[in-house]
C-alpha cells in the first residue's frame, strides 16, 4: 500500500490567553505576556518556592459545556484537552459517523494525570491512612491516560487511543505519531495534542532540578527570556490544544478545511542525559525529520523553537539549528516569553499558532528576546514581528529524559509530490 498524505483540517485552543485560537493568537500578535504571579495564591500550599510565577489560564473553565457524565471522570487536564478537541472538531466538521468507524483515533497527552486531583488523591490518602473515601471518578483524573481516555469518551471515538507520556514533548510526539497512524493506512483520521494544568508542586518541581527563573519575580512579565543573554530559566504554563490530522482523501473528499500538510517527523533519545540537553541528538533529529520530509535545510521557512528560557537548554538548540542549517539564516523563535511553559501542550499550542503565522504570513517574535545570548548569536532570533510567505515550517520539541522531537509542517498544495 502508498503512503498517504495527511492534512490537518482542524484546530483548538485552550492557552494562557484565554478559551480558543483566536485568544491565543490575538495574544502572540499583540506582544502581551500571560505570565503573572502566584505567591498570593501558592503560598498557603508551598513555602518555598524560588519562581513564583506562572503563565495560569485567565478564565474559568466552561464546566457545564461538558455533561455530567463525562466529566465526572475529568480533572482539570482533561477537561481543557476535551474543550480544545471540541473546538478542532468544530472548526474540522468531522461527523459523528467518522468517531464512531473505527477508522478514527485519538492520539493525546501529558505530562501526568491532574495534578489538582492527585494532591486530592494523596492527602486524602496521607491524613487518614485511607482511601474509602475518594470516589472512583478521582482514579480516572490521575491515571496518565486520562487526557486520552476522556477525549474517547467524551466523542464515542472507537478506533485506536494513544497516549504517548514524553513530558513536554508529549503533544509533539502524539501529533507523530497520530500522523504515522493515517500515513500507513491505520487510521483515516486522528485527534491529536495535549494538556496540562498548572499547580504549585508542578513549579516546584522544575525548581528541584534547577530550571525556573527566580530573578523576575517582582517582574512576571519580563521573563521567561528565550536565547537571551539575561535568561534565568523557565516559567511553568498551564493550557491544551488539539489537532484534527485526517487522510486526504478523507479531508477532500468532504471539502474539509485544510490548515497545512503533515510530511514529516522525527523522535528520539539522546541516550545520554536525563537532564542535560545533548545538541549533536537534536541535530540528529532535526536530520531525521527532513529526511523524512524528504526536503533540503534551505527548503524550510521558520523554526518555531522549543526554547524555555533555560541557560543550557537554549545554547543546545541554537547550536544544533546552527548546525543543520549554517548561514541560511532561517527565522527562529519561541512563544514560551508570551506564555510560559504550558509542558505536554507546549507543542500542539506553539504548532496552532505557527499554523496562524503560516496563514497570514507574519511571523511572532520571542517576547522578552532582547540581546542573545552565549551559545545563542548565530541564529536567526528576531525581535518585532516579520512578514513574508511561508511555506514550511519546522517545530522542536524536548523534554526531560532526553526524548527529542521534531514535526515538519508544510502548506497544502494538491499537486505536491
Amino acid at each position: 500500500m502508498s503512503l498517504r498524505r495527511v492534512l490537518i483540517t482542524g484546530s483548538g485552543t485552550v492557552s494562557p490567553f484565554g478559551l480558543g485560537r483566536e485568544a491565543l493568537i490575538n495574544g502572540l500578535y499583540s506582544g502581551s505576556s500571560a505570565v503573572t504571579s502566584l505567591k498570593e495564591q501558592w503560598n498557603d500550599k508551598i513555602s518555598d518556592l524560588n519562581c513564583w510565577v506562572g503563565a495560569p489560564l485567565k478564565e474559568k473553565l466552561p464546566l457545564k459545556s461538558i455533561g455530567r457524565k463525562f466529566r465526572r471522570t475529568m480533572g482539570n487536564t482533561a477537561i481543557m484537552g476535551v474543550l480544545a478537541a471540541k473546538e478542532a472538531i468544530e472548526n474540522s466538521a468531522v461527523s459523528d459517523n467518522i468517531f464512531q468507524s473505527g477508522r478514527c483515533g485519538v492520539s493525546f497527552s501529558s505530562t501526568t494525570g491532574s495534578t489538582h486531583s492527585l494532591s486530592s488523591f494523596f492527602k486524602e490518602y496521607y491524613d487518614k491512612a485511607s482511601l474509602k473515601n475518594v470516589s472512583s471518578g478521582l482514579f480516572f483524573q490521575v491515571m496518565s491516560h486520562t487526557t486520552a481516555a476522556n477525549v474517547a469518551h467524551a466523542f464515542n471515538i472507537t478506533g485506536r487511543v494513544i497516549s504517548p507520556d514524553a513530558a513536554c514533548s508529549s503533544s509533539a510526539q502524539a501529533i507523530g505519531l497520530g500522523f504515522e497512524a493515517i500515513k500507513h493506512g491505520i487510521q483515516d483520521v486522528m485527534l491529536c495534542g495535549g494538556s496540562d494544568e498548572l499547580d504549585a508542586i508542578v513549579c516546584g518541581t522544575f525548581d528541584l532540578l534547577n530550571a525556573t527563573s527566580y530573578r523576575y519575580n517582582d517582574h512576571p512579565e519580563k521573563t521567561p527570556r528565550p536565547f537571551d543573554a539575561n535568561r534565568d530559566g523557565t516559567v511553568c504554563g498551564e493550557g491544551a490544544g488539539c489537532l484534527v490530522l485526517e487522510a486526504e482523501e478523507s479531508a477532500l473528499s468532504r471539502e474539509a478545511p485544510i490548515l497545512a500538510e503533515v510530511i514529516g517527523f522525527s523522535t528520539l533519545s539522546d541516550g545520554s542525559h536525563l537532564a542535560q540537553p545533548h545538541s549533536e541528538s537534536i541535530v540528529k533529529c532535526i536530520e531525521g525529520a527532513l529526511h523524512n520530509a524528504g526536503i533540503a535545510p534551505g527548503d524550510v521557512d521558520y523554526i518555531n523553537a522549543h526554547a524555555t528560557g533555560t541557560l543550557l537548554g537554549d545554547a543546545a538548540e541554537a547550536e544544533a539549528i546552527n548546525k543543520v542549517f549554517g548561514d541560511k539564516a532561517v527565522p527562529v523563535s519561541s512563544l514560551k516569553g508570551h506564555m510560559g511553559h504550558t509542558l505536554g501542550a507546549s507543542g500542539v499550542l506553539e504548532l496552532a499558532a505557527s499554523l496562524a503565522m503560516m496563514e497570514r504570513g507574519k511571523l511572532v517574535p520571542s517576547l522578552n528576546f532582547e540581546l542573545a545570548g552565549e551559545g545563542c548569536r548565530e541564529i536567526d532570533c528576531f525581535k518585532s514581528v516579520r512578514e513574508g510567505e511561508i511555506n514550511i515550517i519546522m517545530k522542536n520539541s524536548f523534554a526531560f529524559g532526553g526524548i527529542n522531537v521534531v514535526l515538519i509542517l508544510r502548506r497544502y498544495k494538491k499537486d505536491n509530490d
